[in-house]
């Protein structure tokens, strides 16, 4: 019966892509994010959907799109660059059966992102885009925040639609982007037009909002505590009662508290005591033989490089209490720990070369986007949507990267759609610019005023 749903769904959307040439794109922003195959028992697995999705979607673009000032960014460039030079050092990789089964699907995600710009021509494809991007999260996240306020979840615990612990339906990958996600659910509430902002969208807005909040409580992923963390700095930027804001927030945390499985509060507080920890302090070992190891292999390992690693930590705790408090060291080895951090796997697996390409790829993003926020702060109102939605892209794409610095999402598809909504955003506002900047000062003699539009 799921089965049924699924394939009567996404037939639903190709039909339409007949006449809609851009829903095969949507399709497959869809099929990437939320793997219905994965959930399929046989018909859908018995087909490459996500192929026959992006073969259409570029297929239809190259035949029925409008070209006219079509225009390439600079960061798709660097994708491009990044693209090549994953496909050298996948050459190259110190494990190359590994590496070729990541690469597999790394050159799809950043391909899909360079091509992604292109057909973002208008205001409502560009919508159209981050609300199937953020309504397909929220299948997962839905499913995960209604578990986690019945009192189910716990580390790795945790069953997000699916019985598989990697992508988005990892527990630290979706804390972290589900808060991500919340400044473009706030956007919608207020700026969306393919559902106008009524009582419904922003009731179901909200709603999603706590079940965002209640993804790092499900999955007690540290990650996605630090992310709420820094989110709720980054709206300081706008909101008009700071003091109130602060005064509030800090009560709302503190009144929460008591509501919080104690299993929860007993993991966040490893964060200031790491060493007490295992995963934490294996972390900071395997940072520290990446950077040993890119001094000797500048150009990176290829994917997968971290298999070789070998490392040895003391385990820190201590044991008793009051005055007989004694510092109990235990000596563990580990192998092949993966880096939970995007900037080292970067770096270990791509070397200097791919760590300043991508680092250039999304500082570029914040820069730009800080551009377009600036640049239309005072607009009149038909263009009142465009700072607001910069913004919320901003400090999405900067939470991703404080995420980032503990989990391995470098290369995460996710992260690059998002990317792609950007550039798509920055160069439909360089053509809008464009076409007001070659309109006439002044109407020519001897005409009528046109009538207004209906």
């Amino acid at each position: 019966m799921r089965d049924l749903a699924f394939i009567a769904f996404l037939g639903a959307i190709f039909a339409l892509g007949l006449r809609r040439p851009f829903l095969f794109v949507l399709a497959y922003v869809y099929i990437d994010i939320v793997s219905p195959q994965r959930m399929s028992y046989f018909l859908l697995n018995a087909f490459p959907i996500s192929a026959m999705a992006v073969a259409f979607a570029v297929l239809s673009w190259a035949a029925m799109d409008d070209k006219r000032d079509m225009r390439v960014a600079p960061r798709q460039g660097l994708m491009l660059a990044l693209l090549g030079w994953c496909y050298y050092t996948t050459l190259n990789a110190d494990f190359p059966i590994d590496a070729a089964y990541k690469w597999d699907w790394v050159w799809k995600a950043l391909a899909f992102a360079i091509f992604l710009p292109l057909t973002l021509r208008t205001r409502l494809r560009i919508e159209a885009l981050l609300l199937f991007m953020l309504l397909s999260v929220a299948t997962i996240i839905i499913a995960g925040g209604v578990k986690t306020a019945l009192g189910g979840g716990g580390y790795g615990q945790l069953k997000l639609i699916v019985d598989n612990n990697s992508g988005l339906f990892e527990g630290s990958i979706i804390s972290a982007v589900a808060i991500c996600l919340i400044p473009l659910i706030l956007w919608f509430t207020k700026y969306g037009t393919i559902f106008p902002p009524d009582w419904r969208v922003k009731t179901f807005g909200y709603s999603l909002i706590f079940a965002c909040l209640l993804m790092p409580v499900g999955t007690q992923a540290r990650t996605g505590l630090v992310c709420a963390g820094l989110l709720a700095v980054l709206m300081l930027r706008d909101v008009k009662r700071r003091i109130l804001y602060v005064a509030g927030a800090g009560f709302l945390a503190v009144a929460s508290i008591p509501f919080l499985p104690a299993s929860f509060t007993e993991r966040m507080g490893t964060i200031s005591t790491y060493q007490a920890d295992a995963s934490a302090s294996t972390r900071i070992e395997v940072w520290k033989w990446t950077w040993e190891y890119v001094k000797t292999h500048p150009m990176g390992g290829g994917f997968e490089a971290y298999r070789q690693n070998e490392i040895k930590y003391d385990k820190v705790e201590i044991v008793g209490e009051g005055a007989s408090r004694t510092v109990v060291r235990t000596p563990e080895i580990d192998k092949a720990r993966a880096y939970h951090s995007a900037f080292f796997e970067m770096l270990g697996e791509q070397g200097w070369p791919g760590f300043i390409l991508w680092l250039m790829i999304h500082l570029g993003g914040i820069l730009r986007m800080e551009v377009l926020r600036r640049r239309y702060r005072n607009v009149p109102p038909d263009k009142a949507w465009i700072a607001p939605l910069a913004t919320a892209l901003q400090h999405g794409h900067i939470i991703y990267l404080f995420g980032s610095l503990f989990v391995g999402i470098a290369l995460n598809p996710f992260v690059y759609m998002l990317v792609g909504a950007q550039i798509g955003l920055d160069t439909y506002l360089a053509r809008k610019r464009a076409e007001e900047g070659i309109r006439p000062m002044s109407k020519p003699r001897g005409t009528s005023p046109a009538p207004a539009a209906a």
